[in-house]
């Protein structure tokens, strides 16, 4: 619960910024501007979605991918309107930084917890558990598709998006390597992540 409110304020924070959103958000932004809701139900109803691309990906759900589907959109809705808004360019660039460096830590410790990845992270542990591929490299993959779709929809694109789409890997690999707690047993034998 603890990292996916944290996920959740981390989004907050880099939507405040105004340096560009997070590619998943910026997909999210552009679907809500065309559907008319906030950004924080389009987060619930895009990951009720996703789950569906879990299915070819052998992924299992668990507690933390419904809390997940719902938590992050109402942390995003519930913290965005405290945030102050500013035009320093200092207030932002630490708005995006630490809003980065959160959503890291919270993907470390509701992954880790191994407790069911959210609709989005399943995807990325889906890719890393079925072709091998690194967490870094199936998050960074993972985050470019979201960006490409939200920017055809119109969300907002800035130089804040590049950096998370080439940083959240990175960081979120070493996070849940941080974070994760030991398999719960009868599970010992669930595939690893690398």
């Amino acid at each position: 619960m603890i990292g996916l409110a944290a996920f959740g304020v981390g989004i907050a924070c880099i939507v405040r910024a105004h340096l560009g959103v997070a590619p998943w958000d910026v997909f999210h932004q552009g679907a809500s501007d065309h559907i008319g809701l906030s950004i924080g139900v389009m987060i619930e109803i895009v990951g009720v979605l996703l789950l569906l691309l879990w299915i070819p990906l052998r992924q299992r759900f668990g507690i933390g991918t419904i809390l997940n589907a719902l938590e992050i959109g109402f942390v995003v809705d519930l913290v965005l309107p405290h945030l102050h808004r500013t035009d320093r360019l200092v207030p932002r660039w630490g708005l995006l930084i630490g809003g980065m460096l959160v959503i890291a830590v919270g993907s470390g410790l509701y992954i880790g917890s191994g407790l069911g990845a959210g609709p989005r992270d399943g995807l990325m542990v889906g890719l890393n558990q079925r072709f091998g591929w690194s967490i870094q490299r199936s998050r960074t993959t993972v985050e470019i598709c979201a960006l490409v779709a939200g920017a055809a929809l119109g969300g907002s694109v800035g130089a804040g998006t590049l950096i998370f789409a080439l940083g959240i890997g990175p960081l979120a690999q070493r996070t849940l390597h941080l974070f994760r707690l030991p398999p719960l047993p009868g599970l010992e034998n669930a595939p690893a992540v690398h």
